[in-house]
């Protein structure tokens, strides 16, 4: 069976692969730990001067690449849900070694290059926002949509969403708008912009000319998306609307959030009012407190706080009373699209209710991430 995470180092760059294409290569557990496992050997190997990430498409019948690529769908939800409802305890290693895994890409000792492609959401911006260097192209999709399964945006979501202009955090954290190429550039959630199709002329040129130095090899990758970058990029969708944004999500509660969109008669106020319509209640109020806390967090401190967050998704409620497996039962399992949300409305929702998300299971001695500085 061919492994989940494929590898290779070609002139000097470290090529992963993520190999779990009919999932839109969410990760699993098996997948967090192969990456960790040579991400933690490239640190020290002196052939390998950079890293760069990509997700793989399906293949067709005849082997070719077949169909859309897509860099990594998010975390495997399927997983998230059976475990909560077995209580299975395999759930606590995931969340503890995905963030471990994502601390070590925001703070690798050498380039770390993010192509992506197509659906780029959830975990999947976990591994992409710690890159040196994030590359987009012209398919990609990028968000972080967790409140509709009544998560929160994890894999340090606060610490890149709080640090957007503005109250663009709090915006694409509570609401999960999809962001195409343009979107994700004028935000500061990606870098620079590529044709998909230049990626096997970039492996091919270090083939031909290896790296000698990470700086050299992070050289060679910027000329190359510069001679192969979009000849246009479509409108934005998002910054067109930043005086709305900062004028509604800037307020001090969901409540009031709400509420100030209700009030705005434009079509864009009415569209996010809809997309808000079917996500939980009470996990975009606690989203709303987690990106406004984390603003004034070190890295470090956000993934603990999303740690503990994240174990309380599945102990504040356990198995299928969680807000967290309901969602995922709603979208995934069954699909009828109908989550029994609790509280069903954002006026229910008890500031104990958020506060609770935020107390830490753990004592800083003897949290799972203690070790992250």
């Amino acid at each position: 069976m061919e492994s989940l995470v494929l590898t290779e180092v070609i002139g000097g760059l470290g090529v992963i692969t993520l190999n779990r294409p009919k999932a839109l290569n969410a990760l699993s557990l098996e997948m967090v730990r192969e990456l960790s496992a040579v991400l933690t050997g490239w640190a020290s190997d002196d052939a390998v001067l950079g890293v760069l990430m990509r997700g793989s498409g399906r293949l067709g019948e005849d082997g070719k690449p077949h169909g859309a690529v897509h860099f990594c769908a998010g975390g495997d939800i399927r997983f998230m849900y059976e475990a909560a409802i077995t209580g299975d305890l395999s759930i606590d290693d995931f969340f503890t070694e995905e963030y471990a895994l994502d601390y070590l890409i925001h703070t690798f000792p050498k380039p770390v290059i993010a192509w992506l492609e197509g659906i780029t959401m959830g975990g999947g911006m976990g591994l992409a926002q710690g890159a040196a260097l994030r590359v987009v192209t012209e398919s990609v999709r990028m968000a972080m949509p967790e409140t509709r399964i009544g998560l929160f945006p994890d894999v340090a979501g606060g610490y890149f969403l709080s640090r957007c202009a503005g109250a663009i955090g709090e915006y694409l954290g509570i609401v999960g708008p999809h962001l195409h190429v343009t979107d994700a550039l004028t935000l500061g959630l990606a870098d620079v912009h590529a044709k998909a199709s230049s990626l096997a002329v970039l492996l091919d040129s270090f083939k031909e000319n290896p790296a000698s130095s990470p700086d050299t090899l992070l050289e060679k990758v910027m000329s190359h998306v510069k001679a192969h970058g979009l000849n246009g990029l479509p409108e934005a969708t998002v910054t067109v609307h930043i005086d709305q944004i900062n004028q509604h999500f800037s307020l001090h509660d969901m409540a009031a959030i709400e509420a100030s969109l209700r009030a705005d008669g434009s079509e864009w106020a009415q569209q996010v009012l809809k997309q808000m319509a079917g996500h939980s209640p009470l996990m975009m109020c606690v989203t709303l407190e987690q990106i406004r806390r984390a603003r004034s967090m070190s890295l470090a401190e956000v993934f603990r706080m999303e740690r503990g967050m994240v174990r309380q998704c599945f102990a504040l409620r356990k198995g299928r009373s969680s807000e967290t497996a309901e969602g995922v039962r709603a979208l995934v399992i069954d699909k009828d699209n109908q989550p029994n949300w609790s509280p069903k409305t954002i006026g229910e929702v008890d500031p104990a209710q958020v506060e609770a998300f935020f107390a830490s299971p753990w004592p800083l001695n003897r949290h799972p991430l203690r070790e992250l500085h």
